[in-house]
């Protein structure tokens, strides 16, 4: 028998957790021109003609307000052997050294070693509840570490695609 008693923020979260998903760190540039980004996995492709994602941001976000006055952003998906940088992505306000960055045809930061990466010029922003959706045409596409695996997020830990 289902339960019919409204979906709790934790019971939505403990279920959500059993959909492994692909990790990116989503960047843009500040005001200043300073790179600005964060660990997602709330990314998916939407459309092939055109070319669209999707990626959806915390309103509350530190960042958030770069994001909505670039309206371009780039998305690097992340190899099983950059937790390190999904881990340092994930944490407000961490120190993210200049290194690690390679500067787009567009201009945005992108992900050093990333499987892939894609740069996006935002096309519409959607509310969604505590988030806004950010429907973006991808106008540069390409893969950097095509030998590699991705890294993967399921059940609240990072995994790899032989299950570690």
């Amino acid at each position: 028998m289902i339960d019919l008693d409204m979906v709790t923020s934790d019971k939505f979260r403990e279920v959500m957790s059993n959909f492994a998903t692909g990790i990116t760190v989503v960047t843009t540039v500040d005001k200043h021109g300073k790179p600005y980004g964060l660990t997602v996995n709330s990314f998916t492709s939407v459309s092939l003609d055109p070319v669209l994602v999707l990626v959806c941001l915390d309103n509350r976000l530190s960042g958030f307000v770069s994001f909505k006055n670039c309206k371009k952003f780039g998305v690097s998906m992340l190899s099983e052997h950059q937790e390190d940088l999904s881990r340092m992505f994930a944490k407000k306000d961490s120190e993210r050294p200049p290194n690690i960055y390679v500067e787009g045809k567009l201009g945005m930061p992108l992900l050093r070693n990333a499987l892939a990466v894609m740069e996006c010029e935002a096309v519409e922003m959607y509310a969604g509840g505590d988030h806004t959706i950010f429907l973006g045409e991808v106008k540069t596409a390409e893969v950097f570490e095509a030998g590699m695996n991705p890294l993967l997020y399921f059940r609240g830990k990072y995994r790899g695609l032989k299950g570690n």
